[in-house]
């Protein structure tokens, strides 16, 4: 899997995936379902992240630990484009014209990665603003 070995060093600076790693991004990028269980450590993000970078439609990461949705965030807008970062976050905690813009994003394609808490998907106007947008 030589591209996702290219683009594993590239966004991250690896020169090899852990194991288990290489068989969950082989199957996302193949279009597969996957569930990837591992221990705390274990680098179950790349697992999600490295597909997400590397395909063109629209992954969302769903998760109710708002603290560790933005450590990712931030983690990943320092890897990337600092001027347009492939990745977002829409959370109670922000200002609703910034989940607005976040969404927006999204839905033109822009970002790659978008996080959400679970609630979101109960929340009016987030399905709408997401509807047509080709998520992976």
């Amino acid at each position: 899997m030589p591209l996702a070995r290219d683009a594993l060093h590239r966004f991250f600076g690896f020169d090899d995936f852990r194991p288990g790693q290489e068989d969950a991004v082989r199957a996302a990028l193949d279009d597969r379902d996957v569930l990837v269980v591992m221990p705390t450590g274990a680098g179950k993000s790349l697992c999600y992240h490295l597909p997400a970078l590397m395909r063109e439609d629209l992954t969302i990461v769903v998760s109710p630990l708002v603290s560790l949705m933005q450590d990712q965030v931030q983690a990943l807008e320092r890897i990337g484009d600092p001027a347009r970062p492939a990745v977002g976050l829409v959370n109670a905690q922000q200002d609703a014209s910034v989940n607005r813009d976040v969404l927006a994003r999204a839905a033109s394609g822009e970002l790659r990665l978008l996080y959400v808490a679970p609630e979101r998907f109960s929340s009016p106007g987030f399905l709408e603003a997401i509807k047509g947008t080709t998520v992976g």
